[in-house]
């Protein structure tokens, strides 16, 4: 009996896990919190040349100012479409175009807006935390068929808790990201 039949992927369950953290970190970045962000227009893609393309692959994204962004467009044929996919993607933000530049004004959040963001970062955060478990459920299912292959019932014990203690740092690292989220976004 081969040995890969009695042992787990930590490291791709690990791996996967990060995975998972670093979807978090960048979802948390397109939240808007009221300051300034280049990582806000991210989830922005506009049709350019046949294709859908990222914002930052179109123009020089810049933070000159803590309320303002800044899109410097290499092509000016693309200028107006920028312009169109960010007043369509929900940000809530009003572009002022002047020649190949856009510039972002970011505008003061509302109490209002402030609770919808905390509840989006939690819907984000809870999005992670299945994606864990289901990392982890993973991990226990190769357990299980490992123990069929003759994994000791000690050895099964000890991957169970590493992969128990692996959840439990990604699932903790996951609440403490979004506790720091949603304390930027109510911060005045």
């Amino acid at each position: 009996m081969p040995d890969s039949d009695r042992e787990i992927d930590f490291d791709g369950l690990q791996r996967r896990m990060d995975g998972a953290l670093a979807a978090l970190r960048q979802e948390f970045a397109s939240l808007r919190t009221g300051r300034a962000s280049a990582g806000m227009l991210e989830p922005i893609h506009v049709d350019a040349y046949g294709q859908m393309t990222p914002v930052n692959q179109l123009g020089t994204i810049n933070v000159p100012e803590p309320r303002m962004v800044t899109i410097n467009v290499w092509d000016r044929a693309m200028v107006s479409k920028v312009e169109k996919a960010i007043r369509d993607s929900g940000l809530g933000i009003n572009p002022i175009t002047d020649g190949p530049i856009i510039r972002l004004p970011i505008p003061e959040l509302n109490e209002e807006r402030r609770r919808e963001l905390t509840r989006v970062a939690a819907q984000y955060a809870e999005h992670a935390r299945v994606a864990v478990r289901n990392v982890r459920r993973d991990g226990m299912d190769q357990l299980k068929r490992a123990k069929t292959h003759g994994m000791s019932e000690d050895d099964a014990k000890m991957w169970a808790d590493e992969v128990q203690d692996l959840t439990d740092k990604a699932i903790g690292t996951v609440d403490k990201m979004l506790e720091t989220k949603q304390h930027e976004i109510m911060q005045v």
